[in-house]
């Protein structure tokens, strides 16, 4: 058995093609194009090139992008003012302040400030209330990224056995929740869970997101389970996965690092602040999105 690769780039650029349709929809109806503005404290290299990326694919899909790029030692105050004012802007329907922040802000102080229903990031505490609850919100990009993989690999995930390595509020947490709204049994496995190989062999889904290179071997892997891999990892051979590349010999369908899970961050942080935009227009959108 070959696992198939799950081609997330191309998933990600199916999605963005259909953001950018329904953009011009909403924009027709709206009488402006959605907006989103992303927030660039310092001068972290990894983040100036996400944030350029983020900037390039929101006009590419009709969208506005807002840019704000600040001092490192910004005040927190004055970081927390220009958050009301993007609050109170109403060309701007998504809000993201690029993270890591600079030490000395309060980090926490930030995120809950941004307006929930403009955290298009999903790391607000009243999103992740309305995610655990049940509740419309906005969900995390690579964990809702993940789970779009999977409903296009696997269709129903109803009963199925999931294991999620990692508890992180960022991806472990709320990809749990999402699994559990699939109507999944899932486990929630860590750096403490007594004989991980075991817990993992037996799930259908796999979702590694613990940043430690290749440490889920072959022999942990259910045969033809399916395997997504959100780590990234510098190694001296280049960026690796948290999932052994060797699982492909064993696995149903896995994602590659990269170009799996990576491409569709972005796309789905474009498809949130569509659906801010089309639920403060008043707009209905397309299932699909």
């Amino acid at each position: 058995m070959t696992a198939r690769i799950i081609d997330g780039k191309a998933f990600a650029a199916g999605l963005r093609a259909r953001v950018g349709a329904a953009a011009a929809e909403v924009t027709a109806e709206c009488g402006r194009k959605p907006g989103f503005a992303v927030v660039l404290v310092g001068e972290d290299p990894a983040s100036a090139v996400y944030v350029r990326s983020k900037g390039k694919a929101t006009l590419a899909a009709g969208m506005e992008s807002f840019e704000h790029r600040l001092p490192a030692d910004i005040a927190q105050g004055t970081l927390e003012a220009l958050v009301d004012r993007l609050n109170a802007d109403p060309a701007v329907d998504g809000i993201l302040v690029q993270l890591p922040l600079p030490k000395h802000l309060d980090e926490s102080a930030i995120i809950t400030r941004i307006d929930p229903d403009k955290d298009v990031d999903g790391f607000h505490p009243v999103n992740a209330g309305r995610l655990a609850t049940g509740l419309a919100g906005f969900v995390p990009c690579t964990p809702y990224g993940c789970l779009l993989l999977l409903r296009d690999v696997l269709g129903d995930l109803s009963g199925l056995d999931a294991v999620v390595i990692g508890r992180s509020n960022i991806v472990g947490k709320p990809m749990a929740q999402l699994l559990i709204a699939e109507s999944c049994t899932v486990t929630v496995a860590h750096s403490r869970t007594r004989d991980l190989p075991e817990v993992v062999r037996r799930a259908d889904i796999v979702v590694a997101a613990v940043g430690r290179a290749g440490m889920v071997k072959p022999d942990w892997v259910k045969p033809g389970a399916t395997l997504i891999d959100v780590g990234i990892n510098r190694t001296e051979a280049g960026l690796v996965g948290d999932v052994d590349p060797a699982c492909a010999e064993v696995a149903g369908a896995m994602t590659p690092v990269p170009g799996g899970v990576g491409p569709m961050t972005i796309a789905v942080l474009l498809r949130n602040t569509l659906v801010s935009a089309a639920r403060r227009g008043g707009v209905t959108l397309d299932a699909a999105i």
